[in-house]
């Protein structure tokens, strides 16, 4: 039995392509500045590049502690999102704890390693200062066929985290990527959405941005729909991360309607949904202030 249908679902694809469809065919009358303004509070501000320095870093989140003088209507970004070695940088440098730090680990973005590696690493990303940590499903296991030992290096991560952040005093949340792109069918898709959030995952998260294809509205929906029926099976309530290739305020707009579609207004807060971005942010800037804007 496959894990979607443990829990009662099949992704529908006839039904899902009309749901897009009608969506969007109504983004312009959704792309107002209340709800761009909303996802500007649910970016996860990231940097992952091979040429990133602490002073780079450090740049970044210092024109996040400026951002509320220079727009003092706008929200800050829920999190500033980068590798476990920049962790305290970030943490070091920002003027409010009410920005997050996030840290991609577990041996990101291919989750190739030995899962002691994986564990070592997020440790000492909780350690160095990470509120979140977002880890990839091992594809390695997944695409194999065996969804127990993927699902038990989630959980494996899990513990790791809450061992830790009991120990320092703090939350510290999970995301799971599950690397839509590389899974190719809905079904799949499914299958990678349950099998994270039962193995604990805070949010389930499209993509690393580091394959070809990364967030689509057809992944995004399909995972969305899962979060809403584990929601109903069980009470937990998970979040969602559409991640890589958001570029435009409009990509934004996009996934913002599917959340709102699938799950309702309740998961319309930094809580339950975050954007994983690096060119987002001056996109939606510029939409607002209807010029074009280079802050980040």
């Amino acid at each position: 039995m496959s894990l979607s249908s443990k829990y009662g679902y099949t992704p529908n694809k006839e039904a899902i392509a009309r749901h897009l469809e009608l969506i969007a065919a109504g983004l312009e009358g959704i792309a107002t500045e209340k709800v761009y303004k909303e996802c500007f509070g649910m970016m996860d501000l990231t940097t992952l590049a091979g040429e990133d320095t602490p002073s780079k870093v450090k740049t970044l989140v210092q024109k996040v502690n400026s951002f509320a003088k220079d727009y003092p209507s706008y929200p800050l970004p829920a999190s500033v999102c980068v590798y476990p070695n920049f962790a305290s940088v970030v943490a070091a440098t920002r003027k409010t704890p009410a920005l997050h730090v996030t840290n991609v680990a577990g041996c990101f973005p291919a989750s190739q390693s030995f899962l002691e590696v994986k564990l070592h690493e997020i440790e000492l990303a909780v350690r160095n200062g990470a509120d979140e940590i977002d880890i990839v499903l091992a594809l390695n296991s997944f695409l194999d066929g065996d969804y127990d030992k993927a699902g038990e290096e989630i959980r494996a991560s899990r513990e790791k985290i809450d061992a830790v952040a009991a120990e320092l005093g703090r939350p510290v949340i999970l995301k799971v990527i599950l690397e839509t792109g590389l899974l190719v069918t809905p079904e799949a898709i499914a299958d990678a959405s349950f099998l994270a959030m039962e193995n604990g995952a805070d949010f389930i998260k499209t993509s690393t941005g580091k394959v070809k294809v990364n967030a689509t509205p057809l992944a995004a929906y399909v995972m969305c729909e899962c979060i809403k029926q584990y929601y109903e099976v069980t009470g937990k309530k998970v979040g969602f991360k559409p991640a890589g290739g958001i570029s435009s305020a409009m990509d934004a707009v996009c996934y913002y309607s599917i959340v709102s579609t699938v799950l309702g207004p309740e998961w319309l807060n930094k809580g339950l949904l975050r954007f994983g971005v690096s060119r987002l942010a001056n996109q939606i800037l510029s939409a607002v202030e209807q010029k074009t804007v280079a802050y980040f």
